[in-house]
């Protein structure tokens, strides 16, 4: 199984999870592409933007469900610009209303929160506006959108990775920076 070197890193990524960081005890699953992740995402999307009206300052289709021809994870990442996402009260309560369940919660990395879906497979990542974590997250999936040889590389890099056993999926995630800073270099 896959481990940390830095076990500060595991303590900082356990500390983030609500509920207790789940394990993964295995491989990773990637499937090919499929063409309803759009969908998906304009679903979801719909049921965000009912429930939070005005709250909702950016939404983006990110990950690498967002980039045709791109083998992923089944899981459909959105990311969610809010005016501040430390202000919890302004969005999680509707959130949940709609059956979203809050995951992570990361008050020094961005303000990050982490929500899945309530009846498809979603990661809702929140951020607040200015932060330079959306506008990263949107980089890096055009660039992938367009460059073939960043697309291959991803993938193969994302392939190589999955065939491997892990004991929780951010290993798995951290393991793939080098490459994502690399493409980033080109976004």
């Amino acid at each position: 199984m896959g481990s940390w070197e830095d076990e500060s890193r595991e303590d900082e990524v356990r500390a983030a999870f609500v509920g207790g960081m789940p394990e993964l005890r295995g491989r990773v699953v990637l499937v090919d592409y499929d063409p309803a992740w759009p969908g998906l995402f304009e679903r979801e999307a719909a049921r965000i933007r009912a429930a939070l009206g005005d709250v909702v300052v950016g939404l983006e289709h990110v990950g690498s469900t967002s980039v045709p021809g791109l083998a992923a994870k089944p899981i459909v990442d959105i990311v969610l610009t809010v005016a501040d996402s430390a202000d919890e009260s302004s969005y999680l309560p509707a959130l949940e209303a709609v059956g979203y369940v809050l995951q992570i919660r990361e008050p020094e990395w961005h303000e990050h929160r982490m929500f899945k879906g309530p009846d498809t497979n979603v990661n809702l990542h929140v951020h607040s506006a200015g932060d330079s974590e959306p506008p990263r997250m949107v980089a890096f999936r055009d660039r992938l959108r367009v460059s073939e040889a960043d697309r291959v590389l991803y993938e193969r890099t994302k392939r190589e990775l999955a065939a491997r056993d892990w004991t929780y999926l951010q290993q798995y995630a951290d393991a793939k920076a080098d490459v994502v800073a690399d493409i980033m270099t080109r976004a």
